[in-house]
């Protein structure tokens, strides 16, 4: 997992449970100025969740980069 991935995904990681949530997500797209509703967000983590878990942690989110 490269470096820049966990600092990002970090930066994202508002609360540091190690998972992006979809209101973690919607808080990103609010401040980079692409607001989404929480539905959306919610569909984005579903599309890049591997275990199911409802969230994307740093290997999941690494993995979408990397694509």
């Amino acid at each position: 997992m490269s470096d820049d991935y966990a600092i990002t995904f970090n930066l994202i990681d508002v609360d540091k449970d190690g998972r992006i949530s979809a209101t973690e997500l919607v808080g990103l797209m609010d401040v980079l100025g692409q607001p989404i509703t929480l539905e959306a967000a919610q569909a984005g983590v579903e599309k890049l969740d591997k275990d199911g878990d409802g969230l994307i942690d740093v290997e999941e989110f690494g993995a979408f980069l990397q694509r």
